[in-house]
């Protein structure tokens, strides 16, 4: 079994158990070694973790490295919340690799870094939105790719014909260096919403203006 595939099904075993918090856990697989991160409430609640995990078929060994906390006595530490963010990092779909790094402080998460395209940027905040303890996402990642007329203007004009859509000459585009602004007219909604996910999907676009009109 794929480590990947392992990490999903031990959360959501961890998921089906009440008494768990799997919110506050840490999962990473390495060849069917589990590593269990973050922090409980209680010691008992530890002991269920370990056990719940080990019944996971595929699971070769358990690895806890998770601190009991008693409720009240502490609050979420910074670090604690960092090392869950890059594991959240780690396996998110679409985050850049090696380029994203991660600040606490006070419970306050700062990405930085650099991503080529701006879903990638987005993936980044995505993966770390349910992190626990963290209480605001501050996302300053870069977009390195520079942006092309010609590019906006060929992705767009492809989402509309992958669309049904018969042009898009309808839209004029402007460029000012990675924002993109999008006028003119669109028959329908769908078009519309094809022409702004297309210029989102250009590499380094980092904001997209819809100043579109509807007119059938």
């Amino acid at each position: 079994m794929k480590d990947t595939t392992l990490r999903r099904e031990i959360i959501e075993e961890l998921d089906l158990v009440p008494s768990i918090d799997a919110a506050s856990i840490g999962v990473s697989v390495e060849d069917g070694i589990a590593t269990l991160t973050g922090h409980v409430p209680t010691g008992a609640q530890k002991q269920a973790i370990g056990k719940t995990v080990k019944r996971v078929s595929g699971v070769r060994a358990v690895v806890m490295e998770i601190e009991v906390r008693p409720i009240g006595e502490h609050l979420d530490a910074d670090d604690a919340i960092a090392r869950r963010a890059v594991e959240a990092l780690r396996w998110g779909d679409s985050v850049p690799k090696d380029t994203v790094k991660v600040e606490v402080e006070h419970g306050v998460l700062t990405l930085t870094g650099q991503a080529g395209w701006s879903y990638e940027k987005a993936a980044a905040e995505r993966a770390v939105q349910k992190v626990s303890g963290v209480k605001q996402i501050i996302n300053q990642i870069g977009i390195t790719s520079a942006v092309s007329h010609t590019n906006v203007r060929t992705s767009i004009e492809t989402a509309l014909r992958r669309d049904a859509a018969r042009e898009a000459m309808g839209i004029q585009i402007k460029v000012d260096d990675r924002a993109v602004t999008l006028t003119g007219r669109v028959r329908t909604e769908a078009e519309r919403d094809a022409a702004r996910r297309a210029a989102w999907a250009v590499p380094g676009v980092s904001s997209v203006v819809d100043g579109l009109s509807v007119e059938p």
